[in-house]
């Protein structure tokens, strides 16, 4: 590709070789990864961690919600708010974290799980990841890691209410990898496994980037 630059240098991009030929240098073309760029669905912001509500009527609001209500049906009496977790940080990590799976597996199995929580924990949560020193709030029966479940309404017991009678629970991407069944004696996973499970619905994860938590329910 050829063109004109600021100092009106011509230029060829040649991305065969990803090298950008000037008319005295070439210039190596470095792409930042796919993976790394931020979602689309997010908005503009200068700050690092932001919690964007979401508009009831928007599509994302609406997927999100049917994801909850399906096991969550007569265990909550008003949804208050949904919220788009943007912790740019964070997020770069995981992908980061997504993109070594993609070299590693075929196929990544990458899921939608819930993690519920109280509401000052959900705050830790937002800005400093599902990090290690959460392992065994929610028990350690199947592995000493952070555990997330298929079903919102299995997260609901650990969404434990604050003052106003509000619960929280958090939609989070996991990166399941290469599971296996997991015991309370395990501190990591087993040698060539990334998780543990219980065999059906629950998932452990033991590293930091293995989880994002794309959104926040804030419930009664």
């Amino acid at each position: 590709v050829d063109f004109q630059n600021d100092q009106e240098e011509k230029c060829r991009i040649v991305f065969s070789v990803m090298e950008e030929h000037h008319e005295k240098t070439i210039r190596r073309v470095r792409r930042k990864p796919a993976d790394l760029i931020l979602p689309d669905t997010w908005e503009p912001s200068d700050q690092s961690c932001k919690r964007v509500p979401l508009q009831p009527s928007s599509t994302e609001y609406q997927n999100v919600l049917a994801q909850f209500h399906v096991t969550m049906l007569g265990k909550y009496s008003a949804l208050i708010k949904i919220e788009r977790i943007q912790n740019e940080r964070w997020y770069k990590q995981y992908a980061a974290h997504r993109d070594d799976f993609k070299r590693r597996y075929p196929q990544i199995d990458e899921r939608l799980l819930f993690h519920g929580c109280p509401s000052t924990s959900a705050d830790k949560i937002i800005r400093e990841c599902f990090n290690r020193s959460f392992a065994g709030v929610n028990g350690v029966v199947y592995g000493c890691g952070v555990y997330f479940h298929a079903q919102a309404s299995y997260s609901h017991q650990y969404s434990q209410p604050n003052s106003s009678g509000e619960r929280t629970i958090f939609l989070a991407r996991v990166l399941i990898g290469k599971t296996c069944k997991g015991d309370k004696n395990m501190k990591v996973p087993p040698s060539g496994y990334d998780t543990t499970t219980d065999g059906q619905h629950i998932f452990v994860v033991y590293h930091d980037a293995g989880a994002y938590a794309d959104h926040l329910i804030t419930y009664k």
